[in-house]
């Protein structure tokens, strides 16, 4: 994490600076020092103080101060959650970088953190997806995990996860399955169904993971009772994961059906930026 967090804020710094920030070296003198509060305005869960630091760091502002929990649902607002010191042209120059990252990063976390409280009571975990802000998928992962969800996997590396276009190239499901049993028999197999057919060939070919995708509830309990059935007949078999177009609002009626995960591609797509500013002041002698 450490070498491209490092690259990111770089790069991100070197977006936004350029050549160098024109306003601060007309107006403000080169030998000013100033302090910088960072400023939650609403309530949420804060994450991304590292990638804000790193900013401030690279800037030559000085060590950012951590003055709040990270991961922790925060309803006191507004709140001060960070402070740092040094020469006021780099704490200028670092602001919008530092805030960009923390305020999307937080608005991840914030938003998984209410899936996971709309499913609380049931076994149902929330999953994150690969849809991620390309260079940022490491970190915002780990933001997803920070509001309280589970990472999916991190990409087309690290799980097996055989889709349609897989089983047409491939010669039919139980080709594909087998032929991903013979590249690596420990790791985990995951199916793309999206009827009740697909959900019935996925678990006689012994199939995992089935990932149940754009299906309605009576499609999704009928799907864990066939998965029940299997398991009744033949031991444990295969989880189930419901994805496809899941809302805050239906969130709570797919976990009741009695799924084991749902993946949400919206927190880390579609997630609010949480609302946190900088306020700063001269510093005193």
């Amino acid at each position: 994490m450490a070498e491209s967090l490092s690259d990111l804020v770089a790069h991100a710094l070197a977006e936004d600076i350029g050549p160098g920030d024109i306003t601060s070296e007309a107006t403000v003198a080169p030998e000013a020092r100033a302090r910088a509060w960072i400023v939650q305005k609403e309530p949420g869960v804060l994450y991304g103080l590292d990638a804000a630091a790193e900013a401030f760091r690279q800037a030559g502002a000085g060590e950012l101060e951590g003055l709040a929990a990270e991961g922790e649902w925060k309803e006191a607002v507004p709140a001060d959650v960070a402070a740092v010191s040094g020469p006021a042209r780099a704490l200028l120059a670092a602001e919008r970088t530092a805030l960009n990252l923390l305020c999307h990063l937080s608005g991840i976390a914030t938003l998984t953190a209410r899936f996971a409280d709309a499913v609380r009571g049931t076994d149902a975990a929330i999953l994150d997806t690969r849809k991620t802000t390309p260079g940022m998928r490491e970190l915002e992962k780990a933001a997803v995990a920070a509001g309280g969800g589970k990472n999916h996997r991190m990409g087309l590396h690290d799980a097996f996860l055989i889709k349609e276009n897989h089983v047409a190239l491939a010669g039919g499901l139980a080709a594909a399955v087998r032929r991903a049993r013979q590249a690596d028999s420990g790791r985990e197999i995951e199916v793309e169904c999206r009827s009740a057919d697909d959900v019935q060939a996925a678990l006689d070919v012994g199939a995992d993971r089935l990932l149940l995708d754009n299906m309605s509830l009576a499609e999704l309990r009928a799907a864990v009772a066939a998965r029940d059935d299997a398991a009744r007949a033949h031991g444990p078999v295969a989880t189930l994961e419901a994805s496809g177009g899941i809302t805050l609002e239906g969130v709570a009626e797919i976990a009741a059906t009695g799924v084991d995960f749902i993946s949400v591609g919206a927190l880390t797509h579609s997630a609010r930026a949480l609302d946190l500013s900088l306020l700063l002041e001269p510093a005193r002698d």
